[in-house]
């Protein structure tokens, strides 16, 4: 890996000629927590500047599993966005094939390549028939452990540096009445079993799950301790302080109200708008403070091809905003605020807060495959099905889930 080092040609230096005169460019994400506001303001705000266009927003709530039903029918149906948000891995798979998205190959070649990605396998799924169709914006993971400082001097006790740590502490905490696992309803839950995976594990039992779809696996003693955790870990959450989103959480964990939270590591992005700060209101554990790798996948931007008879100043403003996304201006302002790692290697991030530099110096080790990047929008929703009945029916036991989570990877295609 190379080191990161300042970059001193402006963003700038990546842009051909624009248009004339202003246009609008419709841009769909699920960016709606207060951290991920501010974060998506930033490439608006290059874009306006570097431009002269104009940014139409176009947030859409519930995260990939509500907004990507959006997307796809709006692109299928006729009525393409300029540019749109997606996960990167499989979720527009079949969009590509159907000639739906924009082959972004002329515009990477204007730059000069990809070569300044950290990790060029982020760049697997935008690849179709030599095309490349999308581009990877960040590395997000979920495999974070984020801990509340003001909870763990409440009852006395050092805070936690890793699971079984973080585990041990907990009849101290319901003890004091402080809640051991804060929670967001729906789709934050569907994270978990993933983290556990990872940290609990180990990377051959991701692999072996994620990338080889090995029911056997599954089934396996490995994964029978992720199981056990998950179940254990239910038994601490309940289901009347759920709040409404990971912000939310976020907020508890600074006040003290609960002890911790596994979530992705954009929750940093929220904390820090809401005033924390790294290393003194909360400690983030990655891998959860176990393993030395973490999965990773992360936002692509996706460019959908527009239709016959479209103003060619919009198609334009579509290659403009390509550029400026990977930039090295727009990776730094975006990431330092969003919370997760840039996708170049060649920016200073001396910046970063104390989470970011944990998780850069993990990228040394490789990332391993997010189900997200790895698994098709079917087997992720059937995954988030299961987990989401595992964590409501306390009658479904350790035995029932791994038989079914077997089931669903021995037909995950």
């Amino acid at each position: 890996m190379k080191k990161f080092a300042v970059v001193a040609a402006m963003a700038t230096a990546f842009l051909g000629s624009t248009s004339a005169y202003a246009v609008d460019l419709e841009v769909t994400h699920w960016w709606t927590s207060a951290g991920e506001a501010a974060a998506i303001a930033e490439f608006a705000e290059l874009f306006e500047e570097q431009t002269g266009n104009n940014w139409v927003d176009s947030a859409l709530a519930g995260s990939g599993t509500g907004a990507n039903p959006v997307i796809i029918s709006r692109i299928i149906g006729g009525d393409p966005m300029g540019a749109t948000q997606m996960n990167t891995g499989r979720d527009a798979e079949e969009l590509i094939q159907a000639g739906l998205m924009r082959d972004l190959t002329p515009i990477v070649e204007e730059m000069g390549g990809l070569d300044f990605y950290v990790d060029q396998s982020l760049l697997e799924p935008c690849m179709y028939e030599g095309g490349i169709y999308c581009l990877p914006i960040n590395i997000h993971s979920w495999d974070w452990l984020w801990v509340s400082t003001a909870a763990y001097e409440e009852i006395g006790q050092p805070v936690p540096t890793n699971w079984d740590e973080y585990v041990a502490s907990w009849p101290a905490l319901q003890e004091a009445g402080i809640l051991p696992f804060g929670l967001a309803t729906g789709w934050p839950f569907s994270g978990v079993p993933g983290v556990l995976m990872s940290g609990l594990g180990g990377s051959d039992l991701v692999l072996a799950i994620n990338r080889d779809k090995s029911a056997e696996a599954v089934r396996g003693p490995e994964f029978r301790k992720v199981a056990e955790a998950l179940d254990n870990l239910r038994s601490v959450i309940s289901p009347e302080m759920m709040v409404p989103s990971f912000g939310d959480v976020g907020n508890q964990i600074l006040a003290g109200e609960v002890a911790g939270n596994i979530h992705g590591d954009w929750l940093a992005g929220d904390l820090q708008v809401a005033g924390g700060v790294a290393g003194e209101d909360y400690e983030c554990l990655p891998a959860l403070g176990l393993g030395d790798q973490l999965t990773g996948g992360g936002d692509s931007f996706y460019f959908p091809v527009l239709p016959e008879g479209t103003d060619p100043a919009v198609i334009q403003a579509q290659a403009d905003l390509a550029k400026i996304l990977i930039s090295p201006e727009g990776q730094l302002n975006f990431n330092l605020v969003k919370g997760s790692m840039p996708i170049r290697t060649d920016i200073d991030l001396s910046a970063a807060n104390p989470c970011m530099q944990k998780a850069i110096g993990m990228l040394e080790n490789g990332l391993l495959p997010s189900g997200d990047f790895a698994l098709s929008s079917d087997t992720q929703q059937q995954l988030q099905d299961l987990n989401t009945e595992f964590l409501d029916d306390d009658s479904i036991t350790v035995d029932d889930y791994v038989e079914r989570y077997a089931s669903i990877i021995e037909s995950a295609d």
